[in-house]
């Protein structure tokens, strides 16, 4: 995915999320991960970017992998370039669901290995199929 700047890349990832679920207000959900970037970087480290929200009106949680064309300065924790976004967003309330989905992305980027191997993968099903394994 090409991005130029945080802005941008949450642009298009809303797109991208909006592109899977049709019903998913674009507009809302760039608002919702804008909004929580503005509370801190969701930069976890090691290449990898997770912003996250909520959003009023959703039914489940939905979710948008990308990497990027080029590494881009994101604030991560570990002041390293984020190559790798995965975007999260789930119903208002969903407090407990939101934060296990988010512990679970977390441990699967946490391994160099998956993180090494979804460089690697030369296709959307290859990504998909690392993801969900």
């Amino acid at each position: 995915m090409p991005a130029t700047s945080k802005k941008r890349l949450l642009e298009r990832i809303s797109a991208l999320l909006h592109e899977d679920e049709p019903e998913l207000d674009e507009t809302a959900a760039f608002q919702s991960l804008v909004e929580r970037e503005r509370l801190g970087s969701t930069g976890i480290g090691d290449g990898v970017a997770l912003p996250h929200g909520r959003l009023k009106g959703l039914t489940k949680a939905v979710g948008a992998f990308a990497i990027l064309e080029q590494e881009m300065d994101y604030d991560a924790a570990d002041k390293k370039p984020v190559k790798m976004v995965f975007a999260l967003l789930v119903p208002e309330n969903a407090d407990e669901e939101h934060l296990k989905i988010l512990a679970q992305l977390a441990g699967i980027f946490s391994k160099q290995e998956m993180r090494e191997k979804l460089l690697r993968a030369r296709s959307d099903k290859e990504i998909y199929e690392c993801l969900t394994a």
